[in-house]
């Protein structure tokens, strides 16, 4: 990791605690707790809480969400990307869907599914399903086709092309898509908890938010952002690593 890459968003967010403490001291507590305060209740909902728990539960529900839109995202681009005719065909009603938002799909997949994981990793998906699918087709309609031709010369078929020519070109495209859509999935998991039920950090942000219990809640969504922040760089750090292989 490069020096800036660790600097920089460690001084921007040094610059945002002292905007938040110079804030917070001209409001009340009950509307904006010091960043003191926040890290004092963060810790004691790590030890007595459970806060682990329940964000071991909302990760549970963002992977599985990811990993249920992945599956179908990438092969949807590859297609997309290859076929002029299923471009055609399906462009405008996936275009289409991005303005019907994935909360209001919420009651149907309690309606068709009930409650508990399965629902809410359904609606992470239809988060998670744009940006992969996005980044998939951009990243391989974007190759080089004299690469492509020059390895269709070689004898090089479909299934060999895509594994060892197209994949490899294209999986940095990808790695961004599911870095950015992973990111939506934890907001997935947490809206689904919110509407359909469930027993992760949007559960314990509902009961916090009952008792107007505004620390609680900043705990919960300091949780959200480290898990968001820890995931950024995990893929990020696969990313470098493909990048030098």
């Amino acid at each position: 990791m490069a020096r800036e890459d660790l600097v920089a968003p460690v001084a921007f967010g040094a610059l945002g605690l002292i905007a938040w403490q110079g804030l917070a001291t001209l409001l009340p507590d009950r509307v904006l707790p010091t960043p003191t305060a926040v890290v004092s209740r963060f810790i004691l909902e790590l030890r007595e809480g459970g806060l682990l728990g329940f964000a071991g539960h909302t990760l549970t529900e963002a992977v599985l969400g990811s990993l249920l839109g992945l599956v179908v995202a990438v092969p949807l681009g590859y297609l997309v990307a290859r076929s002029r005719l299923v471009a055609a065909a399906i462009g405008p009603y996936l275009a289409a869907s991005q303005a019907i938002p994935a909360v209001a799909l919420a009651p149907l997949l309690v309606v068709w599914f009930g409650y508990g994981l399965l629902p809410t990793a359904l609606l992470c998906a239809l988060l998670v399903f744009f940006p992969i699918f996005v980044n998939t087709t951009l990243g391989l309609s974007t190759l080089d086709p004299d690469v492509i031709g020059a390895a269709k010369v070689d004898g090089a078929g479909r299934w060999r092309l895509l594994v060892h020519i197209e994949g490899p070109l294209a999986l940095p495209a990808l790695l961004a898509g599911i870095r950015n859509g992973f990111v939506l999935s934890v907001t997935g998991a947490v809206v689904g908890e919110f509407v359909m039920g469930g027993q992760g950090l949007g559960l314990l942000l509902s009961v916090y938010r009952d008792r107007s219990d505004v620390e609680g809640m900043f705990a919960v969504l300091v949780a959200l952002v480290a898990i968001a922040i820890g995931v950024f760089y995990l893929i990020r750090s696969f990313e470098r690593r493909i990048q030098w292989l």
